[in-house]
């Protein structure tokens, strides 16, 4: 089989493959065409395209922002002391109850008599 054009990116991941139902290395291919992308992703162990769509290329991922290297100290230079935190505060808890509760009753419903007639 001879080597993909210019237009055409491949890539191997690992991922789950559904119709081999294990961990795989799945192939993707990126094949440009003008402004669009088409990518597909298929199992290299039982070459199932798992996925197949085309669209606007994706965006290059953002650039690292440079780091600036920080200034260096002079010895002379105080560094100013942080402030402390503030004390927690002690938490109150409640004095159990010094009464004692009733017992609940329930009160019987009223029985009626059937009358007979």
């Amino acid at each position: 089989m001879p080597a993909p054009g210019a237009n055409v990116t491949v890539t191997i991941e690992v991922g789950y493959c559904p119709f081999c139902r294990r961990t795989r290395n799945l192939r993707r291919e990126e094949r440009h065409l003008g402004g669009l992308v088409r990518t597909t992703i298929e199992c290299e162990s039982c070459h199932r395209v798992l996925s197949s769509t085309i669209g606007p290329p994706a965006p290059p991922p953002p650039a690292e922002p440079e780091r600036q290297p920080e200034p260096e100290r002079q010895p002379d230079q105080k560094r100013q002391p942080e402030p402390e935190p503030a004390p927690k505060r002690a938490t109150r808890r409640r004095a159990p109850a010094a009464t004692a509760k009733a017992p609940k009753t329930r009160a019987k419903a009223p029985t009626r008599k059937k009358s007979g007639a």
